[in-house]
C-alpha cells in the first residue's frame, strides 16, 4: 500500500441519530480500547444505539457504548458498557466543550469503523429534531415520491 492511501471499514452505524437529530458538524476521534474490544469490534460486534460523547473535566468519554464479550477471552474480557476514552486534538475538545456548553448540543456517535488498523469514531454536532421536524420531513418524502411517480406515469 503506498502511503497516502487511507483504507475504512465500517463497524457500525447509529442508524437513528440521523433521524433523532439534526446534524451540524462531524468530528473524527480516536477510541481508546483494551485487547478484547478491538477482537470484537473487528467481528462488528457492537451497538451504538442510546450512546453519546459526554466530557468528564478536559476529557471526552463515551458513554452507553456496547461492544460485545469476545468469546475466547476468557476472565479477561473487557466490561461490554464501559466508558471509553476518547482522543483528539486539544483544540477541538475545547471547541466542542465551548459549543455543547453555550448552545445546547449534544455529540451523537454516527459511526464506529477502522481506519488504517486504528478504531475511530465519527461524531456529529447535533441539535435534537422536535415532532414538526419529523412530521415536515415525512410530509417532503411523501411530496418527492408522489412527483416522481406522477413523472413516470405521464411519460408513454
Amino acid at each position: 500500500m503506498s502511503g497516502n492511501q487511507t483504507t475504512k471499514k465500517s463497524v457500525c452505524r447509529n442508524r437513528k441519530a440521523r433521524h433523532n437529530y439534526e446534524i451540524i458538524s462531524t468530528y473524527e476521534a480516536g477510541l481508546v480500547l483494551v485487547g478484547s474490544e478491538v477482537k470484537s469490534l473487528r467481528q462488528s460486534k457492537a451497538d451504538l444505539t442510546d450512546s453519546y460523547a459526554a466530557f468528564k473535566g478536559n476529557e471526552l468519554f463515551m458513554i452507553g457504548f456496547h461492544i460485545a464479550a469476545y468469546d475466547k477471552a476468557g476472565h479477561f474480557n473487557h466490561d461490554p458498557r464501559r466508558e471509553r476514552k476518547l482522543l483528539m486534538h486539544k483544540t477541538d475538545i475545547l471547541k466542542l466543550s465551548i459549543k455543547i456548553k453555550e448552545r445546547g448540543f449534544a455529540l451523537v456517535p454516527l459511526e464506529i469503523y477502522f481506519k488504517n488498523g486504528w478504531a475511530k469514531v465519527l461524531l456529529g454536532l447535533a441539535k435534537g429534531k422536535k415532532q414538526y421536524d419529523h412530521r415536515r420531513e415525512i410530509r417532503e418524502k411523501d411530496e418527492r415520491r408522489e412527483m416522481r411517480e406522477a413523472a413516470k406515469g405521464s411519460t408513454p
